[in-house]
Formats: C-alpha cells, structure tokens, sequence
C-alpha cells in the first residue's frame, strides 16, 4: 500500500533501491552535523549572555547599596536633630559626644558589603538662624561582576564611592529662625 504518511512528509523515501537509502543516510548525517554545531554555538554565546545579564545586576546593587546609605544618613542626621546642646547658657553649644551618638547610629545603618566607612557630622549654629545637622555617610563598593568586562580588554573600576549627604532642622529652636546659619562645627571623618 505505501509507507505512513509521517514518513512520506519527513521527506524519508522508503523505496528499497540504492539511492533512497542513500538520501537517508545523508539526511541522517547532517542533523547529526547540526547537533555538534549547536552545541558549539551556545557554549561560546553562553558567557556572554551569562555576562550581559550579570553587569546590569551588578550595578543594581550598587544602587541598592547607595539607597542604603541614604537611608543611614538621614537616619543619623534624624537622631542628631533631636539631641540637645550642653553647656550653660548663653554658652549651649553641640560636642564630640553628640558627634559621636551621630555616627554611631549611621555606622549601624551603614550595609557591611560596604568598605572603607566614613561619616563627617557638621553642626551648624547661631543666633538667630536656623541651625541644622548635615551628615555625610561614604563607603566604597567593590565591583564583582562588572569586572567581567577585562575579560574583553575594557579598562574597568575596581571600586567606586558612594557618598550621600542629608541636612535636617534641629528640632529645638523658635520656628521663626527661617536664615540657614552659616557657622559651622565638623566633627570627622569619621572611619569605621
């Protein structure tokens, strides 16, 4: 009767003469050909791939690490908005010890991915003016897979820094002092 018509639509030849198993064999032998050649094609595309999405996530946590430091600043800038000068008056005045209540709470905020820490605590006081905290937070974030791109002759950055800087209103004084004040008293670097 015939063959199935799988086979016919296969483009197999099922007539039992010399050439039909001929086309056969040679049909066999190329997707054999075929499967070695993929095989080889997706293991060099592979690494690159592989590199293509790994950058980009890289840098993701870069920016994730930056938001966490943002987020160490303005909580270490908070805290100092709410501590009260010492002193007698009219001498009140901010210290090391307030200083140091600021970058203690930024430095347990801080991500540890992070290296070489810093934070500068900068008071600024008058009379008259509106005093306010400006925490600096710093840390450098080592790249992992960006370096990848050596691998490709790029000249890349080990590292790069990631600083953020908040300003708050310290909270006790008239809310009429609307003039920033201008003097100014830094405490830091501190390192971690």
């Amino acid at each position: 009767m015939g063959a199935p018509v799988g086979l016919l639509a296969g483009g197999f030849n099922t007539s039992a003469d010399k050439q039909g198993r001929g086309k056969m064999t040679s049909i066999m032998t190329t997707r054999e050909g075929q499967r070695g050649q993929s095989i080889i094609e997706i293991s060099l595309i592979t690494p690159l791939l592989l590199i293509a999405l790994y950058i980009p996530a890289d840098f993701g946590i870069a920016f994730f690490m930056g938001n966490l430091t943002q987020n160490a600043a303005r909580e270490g800038a908070r805290i100092g908005s709410g501590l009260s000068k010492t002193g007698s008056p009219p001498n009140l005045d901010f210290t090391t010890t307030h200083a140091q209540t600021v970058k203690d709470a930024v430095f347990d905020r801080l991500p540890d991915y992070l290296t070489n820490k810093r934070v500068t605590v900068t008071f600024y006081t008058g009379t008259a003016c509106m005093e306010f905290i400006e925490v600096t937070a710093q840390g450098d974030y080592n790249f992992f897979l960006y370096q990848l791109m050596r691998l490709f002759g790029s000249a890349v950055p080990d590292t790069v820094t990631i600083s953020r800087t908040t300003q708050i209103r310290h909270n006790y004084q008239p809310y009429t002092n609307n003039d920033y004040c201008t003097g100014s008293t830094t405490f830091g670097p501190y390192p971690s």
